[in-house]
């Protein structure tokens, strides 16, 4: 499988999920799965749809500071569609880290945080990553069960380079990231 299974996995959209979905919220209280979408998009290789995505932030809207790719409270979710083992999640996941220049070092650490925690996908199933704009939650949502948390990540720079799989002016979907933050093509 290519690459993208990490992306997917963000897709592995990484982190965390409640029953009701709503661990980081707003101050409105309002719960992630509420928030307004501010953009979707579909990742697809030659004619093989991998995944679906959306981002989610309180007020609709995506604001990039400078480097920082989640200087605000964010959910990305992503719809698989089509399986995908929990080894290839974390594989494309490294692939990105590498591709967007992180510190191997580093990111080996991350990546036997994630390795505790990634689950394998089938289609139709869901995870999502939600994040605070500092720290982040990895959910899991199966076709048959309540949403589960899989892991909080209270790193920093790991939220950011997680996020930056999708986010970065460097990702390496650039019209994905753009459909997902809700620019015009």
């Amino acid at each position: 499988m290519p690459r993208f299974s990490a992306i997917l996995f963000l897709s592995v959209t990484l982190w965390t999920a409640t029953a009701n979905g709503a661990d980081i919220q707003e101050p409105s209280s309002k719960p992630w799965t509420d928030w307004p979408v501010v953009g979707q998009a579909t990742l697809s290789w030659l004619w093989f749809d991998i995944y679906s995505s959306q981002l989610r932030t309180p007020d609709g809207d995506y604001h990039q500071v400078k480097d920082d790719v989640s200087p605000h409270p964010l959910a990305l979710e992503i719809r698989y569609l089509r399986n995908i083992s929990s080894k290839e999640l974390l594989e494309e996941t490294q692939a990105q880290w590498n591709r967007l220049g992180y510190d191997t070092t580093q990111t080996d650490a991350w990546l036997t945080v994630l390795a505790g925690v990634m689950p394998s996908v089938k289609t139709g199933e869901r995870l999502a990553y939600v994040s605070d704009g500092r720290t982040g939650q990895l959910y899991y949502f199966s076709r048959q069960e309540q949403p589960r948390l899989l892991g909080k990540f209270d790193n920093q720079q790991m939220n950011d380079a997680f996020l930056s799989i999708w986010l970065s002016p460097r990702a390496e979907y650039p019209k994905l990231r753009r459909q997902l933050i809700g620019m015009k093509p």
